[in-house]
């Protein structure tokens, strides 16, 4: 081969291969430039958010009364139904009163009898005190007769004393109810012999108000003493599967005076008016001790946080429409809610929704989600042109 045919064969060679690098360059620039990524966002923002402790709690009545017969006999009579309500001194069974209102008889004859022989003694005793004097009667007389009517008197004392017992007996015979509140089962059926003090009769249970036991661990004990001290703790608890329906609000009324050894826990009771009976004893309920109230938190949707290998992180949409990943601390979430501890600023807008398909770099369109359009310009371009209402979730 000459050496012009090799020279042009070099230049073409050589053209070539530029025009092939140009090419996938070119094809390269192409295949790096993403379309703009729909996604959701808010922007973080200080609120005032209560700090609170999470547990799950036993629902327990504040007393609970097993009623027992006080007298022994046949129950003639059930005057309540099992399950119902009801008050105090509410009649619940009558024994048969007929043995014990002979007794009464018998108690109150014995009485008056002694009544009068006592009445009888003390006449004669001092009859005897005035015949002593003159020599009539001897002193030892004098000493019996004054005997006699002081244990005559006794007597009488006594006597009184079995009439008022036989008093009390017969109106145990009506067992009435200690407490208002709910009945449970009966246990002995009319017909039956109640013994006294034995086995119970019914069981009740006071509802309205009620508590809820429920513990927490021990190293939270000195910040809910300090913050207990300040005022009343108001609790929250949502029974399980409660749906819709709103928590009940109550206060903190006890706090135990040891940390268990096994668990390291304190237990802690709070008290529930419990009007419309959605608190149920032995019920499991979830528990919201409220501490404090922080007054300017920095919150962001909780959706607006990922949990990555090096922690939790969000993506922040700069004013150039592209988001770029930053790490952040977070203190606690509270009811949809997530505070930051460091990380952010008030007023810088994360994304909620469509993490998964963003890459740090990618530009974003924000999807307005209250409306359901997508937004016609770059997130960042103007405050209102993009995001959704402050506080907005998935």
């Amino acid at each position: 081969m000459t050496s012009a045919r090799w020279r042009r064969w070099t230049r073409r060679t050589v053209l070539a291969l530029v025009g092939t690098g140009l090419a996938l360059a070119c094809g390269g620039a192409k295949k790096s430039a993403r379309p703009p990524v729909p996604v959701v966002a808010a922007a973080a923002s200080e609120r005032a958010v209560p700090l609170t402790l999470g547990a799950v709690g036993t629902v327990e009545p504040i007393e609970s009364v097993a009623v027992k017969a006080q007298v022994g006999g046949v129950i003639t009579r059930v005057g309540f139904r099992e399950g119902d309500e009801v008050r105090a001194g509410q009649l619940l069974f009558q024994i048969d009163p007929r043995p014990l209102a002979a007794a009464l008889a018998a108690a109150e004859a014995q009485l008056a009898r002694n009544r009068v022989e006592a009445e009888n003694a003390r006449v004669q005793a001092e009859r005897y005190d005035r015949l002593v004097a003159r020599d009539f009667v001897t002193r030892e007389q004098r000493d019996e007769a004054a005997t006699r009517a002081a244990a005559l008197a006794a007597a009488v004392r006594a006597d009184e004393a079995a009439v008022e017992q036989a008093r009390l007996n017969l109106a145990y015979a009506s067992v009435t109810a200690p407490i208002a509140g709910r009945t449970g089962s009966i246990l002995v059926k009319m017909g039956n012999v109640a013994r006294a003090n034995e086995a119970a009769l019914v069981v009740i249970n006071q509802l309205r108000p009620i508590r809820v036991a429920f513990a927490v661990a021990g190293e939270r004990l000195p910040a809910i003493r300090r913050h207990a001290a300040a005022g009343e703790l108001p609790v929250r608890v949502q029974p399980s599967r409660a749906g819709d329906e709103p928590p009940l609000a109550g206060r903190l009324t006890f706090v135990d005076n040891a940390v268990a050894p096994g668990s390291g826990t304190v237990t802690l009771k709070a008290e529930f008016a419990n009007e419309d009976g959605r608190l149920w004893p032995g019920q499991f309920v979830d528990v919201e001790l409220e501490l404090a109230v922080e007054p300017a938190a920095l919150t962001v949707p909780a959706g607006a946080v990922v949990t990555g290998q090096e922690g939790p992180f969000v993506f922040v949409i700069g004013g150039d429409g592209k988001v770029a990943k930053r790490p952040v601390q977070v203190a606690r979430t509270v009811d949809g809610l997530t505070v930051i501890a460091a990380g952010l600023s008030a007023g810088e807008r994360v994304v909620t929704d469509g993490q998964l398909r963003l890459q740090p770099g990618d530009a974003v369109q924000v999807k307005d989600e209250a409306e359901g359009t997508a937004g016609t310009s770059p997130a960042g371009a103007a405050p209102g042109a993009a995001a959704p209402a402050e506080g907005g979730s998935r």
